[in-house]
């Protein structure tokens, strides 16, 4: 079977090539959508060159989306990227093709966070890379087809007493936004500026998201006020079953309410019993509070591939391999 390689370097001409494939009603995950690495182009705060690499045969495409340096190759990705991969058909033939492709314009890739089903470590090995990789970060998660109320009931006893015993004395007023309001996001950008967060990495980029996604109807921000004043916000994308926490923050002075706590239970209700979801994440990150929440979790990897047909590739395969040896070493 014929497989045709191309190397598109902007999204004008991306879009063109796929006429439609990228778009949503045919890309159910919001990291694999043109709409998704335009807003990363214009507002993510990303630096290098745009390289599209994608393979074609009948059966349909890949795309592997990247941001080039020099000859060094990393994901088309920003801190709101919660998972990076191939796009379109994934299967081994057409991303071996790409990856191959990729040997004459690179020295070095670097991708996270790669799930772990990916078929990229296989494809770059396949495509004589020397490859890489390990379990760089996790993504929490859990099933809730059977319900909020079973779901509830399976959490640690230490957060379901917490959230009994707040919930009352705080007296909270939460309002769940579907839609992208004004109030709504002042409510949030007030509550991130007064967390324990730092800045945010690129708010015209998650205002941009927000408004997008207030428009198709999967926005989710949730805000806690007491007396008024917001003292927690979360914001939650919700689509095709899945839900996925993108965002939350509580006011460090208001840390005694137990607001982030109050406001989950929320959340996770209404996802669950309204939107019927059945599964939801907790984005990237081994952060303790999540283990309450969640069920499991699952390593997302990064892949470091090094071209053996270059010298600089060998140089930081070499470095690589050493790095390695010195930290088993200093693990014995």
């Amino acid at each position: 079977m014929t497989i045709d390689v191309k190397l598109l370097r902007d999204w004008d001409d991306v879009a063109r090539d796929a006429d439609g494939a990228l778009d949503r009603a045919r890309q159910p995950s919001l990291f694999d959508r043109l709409e998704w690495h335009r807003l990363i182009a214009a507002l993510g705060g990303v630096s290098g060159d745009t390289l599209v690499a994608r393979a074609r045969d009948a059966d349909g495409a890949t795309w592997l989306p990247l941001l080039i340096h020099g000859r060094q190759g990393q994901p088309h990705a920003n801190w709101y990227t919660l998972a990076f991969d191939a796009i379109g058909k994934r299967s081994l033939k057409p991303l071996s093709s790409i990856v191959k492709a990729l040997k004459d314009q690179l020295d070095m890739l670097s991708l996270s966070p790669v799930p772990p089903n990916s078929l990229l470590p296989s494809a770059l090995r396949e495509s004589g890379w020397i490859v890489r990789e390990w379990a760089a970060t996790v993504r929490w998660e859990v099933d809730t087809r059977d319900g909020f109320d079973a779901y509830w009931s399976r959490r640690p006893g230490q957060l379901r007493s917490t959230f009994k015993r707040k919930a009352k004395a705080a007296a909270l007023d939460i309002v769940i936004h579907r839609a992208f309001e004004l109030e709504g996001w002042a409510a949030y950008d007030q509550v991130y500026a007064q967390s324990w967060k730092g800045d945010e990495g690129a708010p015209a980029m998650l205002r941009a998201l927000a408004e997008q996604e207030g428009a198709a109807g999967t926005l989710r921000l949730g805000i806690a006020r007491q007396d008024g004043r917001p003292v927690a916000a979360q914001l939650w994308l919700v689509e095709n079953g899945r839900a996925t926490i993108h965002k939350l923050a509580y006011a460090e002075d208001a840390k005694a309410l137990s607001p982030g706590t109050i406001l989950s239970h929320a959340m996770f209700r209404a996802a669950i019993d309204e939107d019927a979801v059945t599964h939801i994440d907790f984005g990237t990150g081994d952060d303790p509070y999540k283990r309450d929440w969640m069920d499991r979790a699952v390593p997302l990897l990064r892949i470091d591939a090094y071209n053996p047909r270059t010298l600089r590739g060998l140089a930081g395969a070499a470095r690589a391999a050493v790095s390695a040896l010195v930290r088993r070493a200093a693990r014995r």
